[in-house]
């Protein structure tokens, strides 16, 4: 006979109960990684057709045509029936040979000496609205367009770094933590990056430990009678300063709360970008988090930190343009915050969620895996939203 344990609510040892499932679900994490990326758990990139080339560059498709048949610049790859496709890495040595042997239009869009380094902020008080992904669609375009990137994922759920392939329960990566810290284990944050399947992006991943600077933060004011100084608000600016000259543009994705880690990173933007979906109790929530930036980012200046930023803007996320209420608040945002919203909006697309399920973005997943239209649809908006940033940084800068 066999005996049924009753299972019950009643949890004594939570600790060990927690930490055994913890262990479990790692494992599990780390065999699905080695499926998707084997056999040594890196991810690749799929290359990019002619058509796609020219557009992140610049050029036409018959233009960059002719220069394969000339035997100009690098060589795609031509299938039997003549399609062209490029490497990432080809993208980027095709801009420096056409700003070498170019008529005088700049391909390699890096920043001058004169111009600043752009450090973007994505942040949003609640979960769920597209934070992550729109972060990563942002840096992995800026980088495909000849930009110098650097994304730090400041979310110790570490969603950024598993888009990038990096578990930190397989890995064990260092956070920006350790470029963070107060005691003297501090490192320096060239250390702490990590190149991506992307050239031109590279990564500071996160782990669990970045909670510990909620923690240590405090401790660190108390014993500096509180004042916040650049104890606090320049930390991330020193870390940066190590690394500045290798990026165009610094892309950190907070976590949905504002705590000490999202405070740094707004202490150090010179661009936020405010993710919202437009549904009532989200437009809510929002309100409350700009209540309480606003206050707090008050506070900061009051203590002597240089809270200017070159632009700020909504980003309507997940939008249903068909969706009645969605589009009423949508407009409703455009009355208030009028120029502050993106013109363009992230359209909901399940292109984009299914890409997510294998750990990919929109960028890395091929066309033929969607139905034509609804890949293409997505695109159209992800380009959009994402040309509008390019546009601001740029703007920036002078240009």
């Amino acid at each position: 006979m066999n005996v049924q344990t009753q299972i019950t609510d009643g949890i004594e040892e939570v600790d060990l109960l927690v930490s055994q499932q913890a262990n479990e679900l790692s494992a599990m994490l780390h065999e699905h990684r080695l499926e998707i990326y084997p056999p040594n758990a890196q991810k690749g990139l799929r290359s990019f057709q002619l058509a796609e080339v020219a557009h992140y560059i610049g050029v036409t498709s018959g233009y960059l045509k002719n220069l394969s048949l000339d035997g100009k610049g690098p060589l795609p790859t031509v299938t039997p029936s003549g399609r062209r496709s490029y490497t990432a890495q080809q993208m980027l040595d095709m801009r420096r040979y056409l700003d070498k042997h170019g008529r005088g239009t700049s391909y390699v869009p890096h920043r001058k000496n004169a111009e600043h380094l752009q450090v973007l902020a994505v942040v949003n008080f609640k979960g769920g609205s597209a934070k992550t992904t729109t972060a990563a669609h942002l840096a992995q375009h800026l980088a495909l367009t000849g930009h110098r990137v650097l994304a730090i994922d400041l979310d110790p759920q570490a969603s950024l770094s598993a888009l990038h392939g990096f578990q930190p329960e397989v890995d064990h990566n260092e956070s920006l933590y350790e470029a963070l810290r107060y005691d003297d284990d501090r490192k320096p944050l060239s250390q702490l990056v990590k190149k991506t399947n992307f050239p031109g992006l590279d990564i500071v991943p996160a782990n669990l430990e970045l909670q510990e600077y909620e923690y240590d933060t405090p401790l660190a004011l108390s014993k500096n009678d509180g004042s916040m100084g650049r104890i606090f608000f320049g930390r991330l600016d020193e870390a940066l300063a190590d690394v500045a000259d290798d990026y165009d543009v610094v892309v950190i994705d907070c976590p949905p709360q504002l705590g000490y880690l999202t405070l740094t990173a707004l202490s150090s933007s010179t661009g936020l970008l405010i993710t919202v979906h437009p549904q009532m109790l989200d437009v809510m929530s929002m309100c409350q988090f700009l209540l309480m930036m606003g206050e707090v980012m008050g506070t900061l200046k009051r203590a002597g930190a240089n809270m200017k930023l070159d632009w700020l803007r909504y980003l309507v996320t997940r939008y249903e343009p068909t969706d009645g209420p969605q589009s009423q608040m949508v407009a409703f945002m455009r009355a208030i915050f009028k120029h502050h919203v993106l013109v363009s909006e992230m359209l909901k697309s399940t292109a984009i969620s299914d890409a997510g399920i294998t750990k990919q973005t929109l960028y890395e997943v091929e066309r033929s895996q969607f139905t034509r239209s609804t890949y293409d649809r997505a695109m159209e908006a992800v380009h959009l939203v994402n040309g509008e940033i390019t546009d601001l940084i740029h703007k920036a800068w002078g240009r």
